[in-house]
């Protein structure tokens, strides 16, 4: 299933103030990094991956529309899944994001990765 293109679009909208945000295509969706952390994510399985943290995380699953993640049979604390519900309304959409970028901005910064060199394989003789 192909992630929501309009959703992140809109999500582009309200992080494009920002020179610490980068996109990521990542497990049939795309995500957005910040401060080179994982922020929030249009899940090809449908909805917003948003990252609360584990302090925030046992409130956020009360909140309308959200849901644990679970990924190959493991709870993301830290992470909940928002279904489209939650964020129809802009102002739905910006309050997610809003709470993902204020976790994820108390964490370090995180240093770019350079990409690795290949090794060469040495052919069998």
């Amino acid at each position: 299933m192909a992630y929501d293109e309009a959703a992140a679009g809109r999500i582009r909208k309200l992080l494009a103030g920002r020179s610490d945000v980068h996109e990521q295509k990542l497990m049939g969706g795309l995500c957005f990094m910040v401060r080179g952390h994982m922020c929030c994510a249009v899940s090809g399985r449908g909805g917003l991956l948003i990252r609360v943290g584990p302090d925030a995380y046992p409130s956020m699953l009360g909140e309308p529309h959200a849901a644990a993640v679970e990924m190959r049979g493991r709870a993301m604390i830290g992470y909940v899944r928002v279904a489209p519900g939650g964020y129809e309304t802009a102002s739905g959409l910006k309050k997610w994001v809003t709470r993902a970028t204020r976790f994820v901005t108390t964490l370090p910064k995180k240093a770019k990765k350079t990409a690795k060199k290949a090794k060469a394989v040495k052919p069998k003789k």
